[in-house]
C-alpha cells in the first residue's frame, strides 16, 4: 500500500499504520493507578449475594506455593483456613471486604494490623467483625459503616490530590487542538477538540479517533453562518460509509483481474462533498456602523429614519428566510452528526427560538474554534477543510520536550489572591447618629424650612404674613434657629442663626431692611459656629469688592461674627450702616454688631459728590492728553485723514426689462423709502451681496 501523503490526510480516513502508533500528547503526565500483580490480575473477583468470593476458572479452596491443598484468600495474602466455616467467617469480615473494594478500585490490600490502625483512626465503631452473630450471617447485609467510612476517606484523599493536579493543569491554557504523537513515524497530528463528543474526556480522544475511521453510514455535517445580513448554509458529507469503501476496493480488484495488469488507479471520490448549500443577503446593518438595527434600537431607542425602517424589514426577512430554509432541510439536519453555527447571541436565536430541527441543548451543536470571515460559500468550504484536515508536524522526542519546557516556562503563574486587609480603624470618629425628633420638633422644623424658602425667594409679603401668624411658635424675630432645622437648609443658610442672618446670607435687601426697621431684629447676635470652616468662610464672603470703599473690621481669632459679617454685597452692608446712622443708640452697632461706621444721607451725598469730582477729573485728564497728542502731531506736520470708502460700482442688470429680484432694480434706492426698517436692512444686505459677487467676477476675468 502506498503511503498517504501528509497533505491528503483526512480526519475520517487516516492510515492504519499511523493510527495504530498514535498516543495522546499532554504537557504533564497524568498519574496512573498502581498495577495489580500478575497473579491477582488473572482472576476476576466478584461477590455473590451470600458474600462468597467467586473466581473465574479457579476454585477458591486451592492455593499456590506451600499451602497447596489448604484453603486460602487470594485477596488478603498470607491468610489460610482450616475449614469452610473459618473461610466464610473471613469473607464476612470488614478486613476482607475493605481489601476487596480497594483492589476493585485499583488499590492494594492491607494487612490486618494496618486495617486495625485505620479503623482506630475513625470515630465510628467497628461493626460486623469476624465473630458476627448468626443474625448477621443470615441477613446478608452489605459492608459495615467502618468499611464505608474507610473507602470514602480514601476517595476524598485521592480526589484532593486530583484537585491539586487539576488546579495546576488549569493554569495552563488549553489549546483548541488535541495533539496525537507517533514516536515511530515522528509525526504529530492535531485535531480540533470540538469535533469529539462533549461527554468524552481527553483521555478518550484516541479511542474515539479510531472509531471515527469506520461508519456504517455516511457522516454529514450542517454548517451555518450569519453576520451583518449575510447568511451561508450547507449540508456536507465529511466521511464515506464502510459500504462505499468496500465498493471502491472491489472495483479496483475487478479492474486488475480483467486486464491482468496494474492500470492507473481510477481517481477516487473525494471524502468531502457539498450536498446542499444556500446563501443570501439582506440589508440589516448600516455601513461603517456595525451591529444590527435591533441592537441599536435596544441601546438607543428606535430610530425613525427611512434607513432604519429598511433595516428592520431586512432583519425580519432574513429571519424568515433562514427559518424557512431550516424547515426545508429538516430531514438532512436530523441525520447530521455535527451542527456548526457561527452567529452572535442575537442572531443565534434565529436558529433556536422556534420549533425547528435545531433545539437548545442539542449535543450536536458546535461553534467554529477559529476566526471566520464574511459568511459565503467559499468561507464554508475553507472552514470545512480546516476542520477535517488534521494539522501535521514532524518533531523528534527531544524537540517536543524542548518545546514543552519552553512553553511552560513562558507561562507566568497566576499571582495568589491577596488576603483581604484587616479592617482598619477609621481615622476620624464616626458622626453620632441623628437624634430622633419629636412630633412637635418635626412641625417646628417644617415651619423654619418654609421661612427659609420665603427668604431665599425674596418673598417679603409672604414672610410678613407668615411671621404675624407663626411668631409665637417660632419664638419671635430674634429666636435662634434650631440646629436640626438649619441642617436641612441650603449650604448658605446653615451658617445663619436668626432670620436676620438668614436674610443677609440670601442677599434679600427688602427683607433685611424690613427686619431692621420694622421688626427690630437684633444685629448683635453672634453667628453660631456649626462648622469647622466658619472662620475660613469670612474670607470667602469678601466684604471689599472692586470699587467698594466700605471699611471693615478685621476679625480676631476666637471672636464672634455678627450678621454684618455675612453680607456679600455692598447694598446689604449699606442697609446696616444706614440703620446704624438712623438709630445709633438702639444697638451696639460698632461693637457687637461689627458695623464699621454709620452711613447718613449727608455722607452718601458727600460720597457721591466725591465720585463725580473724581470722574470729572479723569475726563479732564483724558482731554488734556488728547490735546497734547494733537499738538505733537501738528508740530511734526502729520495730518491724519479719515480713509474715504471706495465707491461701490453699481452693476446694471443684463435684462432690465425682465423681472427683477429684491434690491436689484435700478430704482431700488428710491423704492426702499416706504419699507420697514427690517425690510430695508434685508434690501441693503442683498445689495451688498450682489456688489461683492460683481467684484469677484471682475477679478476672475
Amino acid at each position: 500500500m502506498q503511503a498517504q501523503a501528509p497533505s491528503a490526510y483526512h480526519l475520517y480516513n487516516l492510515p492504519p499504520e499511523l493510527l495504530d502508533t498514535l498516543t495522546l500528547r499532554t504537557l504533564r503526565s497524568e498519574p496512573q493507578p498502581p498495577p495489580l500483580n500478575s497473579k491477582s490480575a488473572s482472576h476476576q473477583l466478584d461477590l455473590t449475594e451470600d458474600g462468597k468470593q467467586v473466581q473465574d476458572g479457579i476454585d477458591g479452596s486451592t492455593a499456590s506455593g506451600s499451602n497447596i491443598g489448604a484453603r486460602a484468600c487470594n485477596i488478603c495474602l498470607g491468610v489460610t483456613f482450616t475449614d469452610v466455616d473459618e473461610q466464610r467467617a473471613h469473607f464476612r469480615s470488614d478486613w476482607h471486604r475493605y481489601n476487596v473494594k480497594t483492589r476493585l478500585a485499583g488499590g492494594q490490600a492491607v494487612s490486618e494490623e494496618k486495617f486495625g490502625q485505620l479503623v482506630e483512626a475513625l470515630d465510628d465503631s467497628l461493626s460486623g467483625s469476624a465473630s458476627s452473630s448468626s443474625e448477621d450471617e443470615s441477613s446478608g447485609e452489605g459492608p459495615s459503616d467502618a468499611v464505608n467510612a474507610l473507602i470514602n476517606k480514601t476517595k476524598r484523599l485521592h480526589a484532593q490530590l486530583n484537585d491539586d493536579d487539576s488546579s495546576q493543569m488549569n493554569q495552563i491554557p488549553q489549546s483548541p487542538l488535541a495533539w496525537f504523537h507517533s514516536p515511530q513515524h515522528q509525526t504529530q497530528l492535531g485535531v480540533y477538540r470540538t469535533i469529539f463528543p462533549s461527554y468524552i474526556e481527553s483521555d478518550g480522544y484516541l479511542k474515539e479517533l479510531k472509531d471515527m475511521q469506520s461508519s456504517p453510514e455516511e457522516r454529514t455535517w450542517a454548517m451555518f453562518m450569519v453576520a451583518g445580513g449575510h447568511f451561508a448554509g450547507a449540508i456536507v458529507k465529511v466521511g464515506k460509509s464502510d459500504e462505499e469503501r468496500a465498493e471502491e476496493a472491489e472495483e479496483a480488484a475487478a479492474a486488475f483481474a480483467t486486464t491482468g495488469k496494474k492500470r492507473k488507479p481510477k481517481k477516487p471520490k473525494p471524502e468531502t462533498e457539498v450536498l446542499r448549500h444556500k446563501t443570501f443577503h439582506r440589508y440589516t446593518t448600516r455601513k461603517k456602523q456595525g451591529g444590527s438595527q435591533s441592537v441599536n434600537d435596544n441601546a438607543k431607542g428606535p430610530a425613525k429614519s427611512a434607513g432604519a425602517l429598511l433595516r428592520r424589514y431586512g432583519e425580519q426577512a432574513l429571519r424568515d428566510d433562514i427559518r424557512n430554509l431550516l424547515l426545508e432541510w429538516s430531514e438532512d439536519i436530523d441525520a447530521c452528526e455535527r451542527i456548526w453555527i457561527r452567529a452572535s447571541a442575537s442572531n443565534r436565536r434565529i436558529f433556536l427560538d422556534f420549533e425547528g430541527p435545531i433545539v437548545k441543548g442539542d449535543i450536536r451543536l458546535r461553534t467554529f474554534p477559529f476566526p471566520t470571515r464574511r459568511p459565503t460559500q467559499s468561507e464554508l468550504a475553507r472552514c470545512l477543510l480546516e476542520l477535517t484536515k488534521p494539522k501535521v508536524s514532524y518533531f523528534t522526542e527531544a524537540e517536543l520536550r524542548e518545546q514543552d519546557e519552553a512553553y511552560l516556562a513562558s507561562i507566568k503563574p497566576k499571582p495568589p489572591k491577596p488576603a483581604p486587609p484587616p479592617p482598619s480603624q477609621p481615622s476620624q470618629p464616626l458622626p453620632p447618629p441623628k437624634p430622633k425628633l419629636t412630633k412637635e420638633e418635626e412641625v417646628l422644623k417644617d415651619k423654619w424650612l418654609r421661612a427659609f424658602e420665603m427668604i431665599s425667594r425674596d418673598r417679603l409679603e409672604a414672610l410678613k404674613s407668615f411671621c404675624d401668624r407663626e411668631a409665637d411658635a417660632l419664638g419671635g424675630v430674634n429666636a435662634l434657629i434650631p440646629e436640626y432645622a438649619s441642617a436641612e437648609a441650603g449650604s448658605g443658610m446653615r451658617r445663619a442663626g436668626t432670620l436676620l442672618q438668614a436674610a443677609t446670607v440670601a442677599g434679600s435687601e427688602d427683607i433685611v431692611k424690613w427686619l431692621l426697621d420694622e421688626k427690630d431684629a437684633d444685629p448683635t447676635i453672634p453667628v453660631p459656629s456649626r462648622t469647622r470652616d466658619d472662620d475660613r468662610d469670612v474670607a470667602e464672603d469678601g466684604h471689599t469688592a472692586e470699587g467698594d470703599d466700605t471699611e471693615t473690621i478685621p476679625l480676631k481669632p476666637g471672636a464672634q461674627r455678627a450678621a454684618y459679617d455675612l453680607a456679600k454685597s455692598k447694598a446689604i452692608r449699606g442697609i446696616f450702616r444706614r440703620c446704624a446712622a438712623t438709630n445709633p443708640d438702639k444697638w451696639d452697632w460698632l461693637g457687637a454688631g461689627r458695623v464699621p461706621s454709620g452711613l447718613s444721607k449727608e455722607m452718601e451725598e458727600e460720597r457721591d459728590e466725591r465720585k463725580k469730582m473724581r470722574r470729572k477729573g479723569l475726563k479732564e485728564k483724558v482731554k488734556e492728553r488728547e490735546r497734547e497728542a494733537a499738538a505733537k502731531r501738528a508740530a511734526v506736520g502729520v495730518v491724519e485723514r479719515e480713509p474715504t470708502p471706495e465707491p461701490v460700482p453699481i452693476q446694471k442688470p443684463e435684462n432690465p426689462t425682465g423681472p427683477q429680484k429684491l434690491g436689484g432694480a435700478s430704482g431700488a434706492i428710491e423704492g426702499v423709502a416706504g419699507l420697514t426698517p427690517e425690510m430695508r436692512a434685508r434690501v441693503e444686505r442683498e445689495r451688498r451681496a450682489r456688489a461683492a459677487e460683481a467684484r469677484l467676477k471682475a477679478l476672475s476675468k
